[in-house]
């Protein structure tokens, strides 16, 4: 291995061990935004993402103002975004707008069926980048009611048959929420969807060398949650 790969690699992982104040934040948050502790606070953080889905709910969505071309232009050299939001692809599910975050707010990692194991490198750094780089202490895995990637799974897992392309591998990882849930009372999709967040959010806290230190040290928190399309609400889990 190459020594510049190890010397780039031991960086990487020196900086996921910042805490919100670090020096090296500075480099990368744009001037005009809040670099306050609330914002790297992951009690503080999941606090806002509840007041702001409550917004969302009654229809009276705060932070309109900040979507504006002139908010994006004052963040053009960086940002300091205060969660991450692991979400799934659904075109009905979009993180800004459920939880009234403006431009810059939020770290958003979208994929068909909100997976976190097998979803490779792609999904898993970008989430480690947003933690070692950006700072972020707050990971929300955000399920959806209706998910078709888990309706999927469950139908072509029970039927034991083969879709085409690569929709196969992409409901794969959602076999163990599938297994998990088998039995338990109750509609079956929906124990599903709670059990394949409940895995993404098991496996990021056990995600060497970045997110796993930081969790057990307290610095960092991984939390699941469902959205319910019909109403808006988040229901965050544990």
């Amino acid at each position: 291995m190459p020594s510049d790969f190890r010397s780039s690699r031991r960086e990487f992982v020196r900086l996921a061990g910042f805490s919100a104040c670090a020096a090296g934040l500075g480099s990368v948050a744009a001037p005009g935004v809040a670099r306050g502790a609330s914002r790297r606070d992951p009690e503080s953080v999941l606090a806002r993402l509840r007041e702001g889905n409550e917004r969302f709910v009654k229809g009276q969505p705060s932070l309109l103002s900040r979507r504006r071309p002139a908010d994006f232009a004052a963040l053009a050299e960086g940002q300091a975004p205060m969660a991450v939001i692991v979400g799934c692809a659904d075109s009905r599910v979009a993180p800004e707008l459920i939880f009234d975050q403006g431009v810059g707010d939020l770290f958003v990692v979208r994929v068909a069926g909100n997976i976190v194991s097998g979803a490779g490198a792609s999904v898993k750094g970008s989430i480690e980048y947003a933690v070692a780089e950006l700072g972020v202490r707050l990971i929300v895995v955000l399920g959806h009611s209706q998910c078709g990637a888990v309706k999927a799974a469950i139908e072509h897992i029970d039927a034991n048959d083969a879709l085409p392309g690569a929709i196969g591998d992409l409901i794969a990882p959602i076999r163990p929420a599938v297994l998990a849930a088998k039995g338990l009372p109750g509609d079956k999709l929906a124990n599903v969807i709670k059990a394949n967040v409940e895995k993404g959010v098991e496996r990021l806290k056990t995600l060497d060398p970045i997110i796993a230190k930081l969790v057990k040290s307290g610095e960092l928190q991984v939390k699941g949650g469902v959205y319910e399309l019909r109403d808006g609400k988040v229901e965050i889990l544990g």
